[in-house]
């Protein structure tokens, strides 16, 4: 029996990284947050001084950028050749820059087969050793894995959104412009606020941490069942 893979998408301060990395430490998966393929991307970019307005000079970066992604849910970080970046591209610096990558139409096809690649690996062995993967980010459950056993979209209202982020420590008027601005800007090349055919909506506004992780499980238990049962 092939792994399980559960898709979770939706705007940023919905409860995306929190959920799925709980659901994957609980299921035994590997945690894949698709985001942070975009951002290594950028901060590939800035490294190399590629001039964003060129979509092809990203793209040829993109392609040839040497990147390990370690899919521990308890642990997750990113290499780039070979050095820690986990930290580095949560700045502000890769943060501001990030949506000129990710709406970019010739570089978003190669991170898109990146992931792709990732979720094959983790239904098949990596870190899972096969039993699969919770994955996480813009349009995962309609581009990246529409196949998935799970596919959920996370909702919430913005002010909660806002608030979740201003609670990180960061100034609100500031979280409010990022969190919302982004969507904004990658809106333009994916949509992620309203859930495709076949994708349950979560609305997490006035769920727990606890609560929203077990709807999803919930999903996933049912998504096991009927796999054993077609069996």
């Amino acid at each position: 029996m092939t792994g399980i893979v559960v898709a979770i998408d939706g705007p940023a301060g919905t409860g995306k990284s929190t959920v799925s990395r709980e659901v994957a430490r609980r299921l035994g998966l590997a945690y894949f947050d698709t985001g942070a393929t975009y951002r290594v991307a950028t901060l590939t970019c800035l490294r190399e001084g590629v001039n964003f307005d060129e979509l092809s000079d990203v793209a040829a970066m993109v392609a040839t950028m040497n990147v390990e992604l370690i899919l521990d849910p308890q642990n997750p970080h990113v290499a780039l050749d070979g050095e820690d970046v986990s930290r580095l591209i949560r700045t502000d610096t890769v943060a501001l820059s990030v949506s000129k990558v990710a709406t970019n139409l010739e570089a978003r096809p190669i991170l898109q087969q990146i992931q792709r690649d990732v979720i094959a690996r983790e239904v098949e062995g990596g870190f899972s050793k096969g039993a699969g993967v919770c994955a996480e980010g813009r349009d995962v459950t309609t581009v990246i894995a529409p196949e998935a056993d799970v596919r959920v979209l996370l909702t919430a209202d913005e002010d909660v959104r806002v608030a979740r982020r201003a609670g990180e420590g960061a100034d609100a008027a500031t979280v409010r412009e990022a969190v919302l601005g982004r969507d904004k800007k990658d809106s333009t090349v994916v949509s992620f606020h309203e859930a495709a055919e076949g994708v349950v909506t979560v609305d997490t506004t006035h769920l727990t941490i606890e609560e929203a992780v077990q709807a999803v499980l919930d999903l996933a238990e049912a998504a096991r069942q009927k796999g054993s049962e077609g069996s």
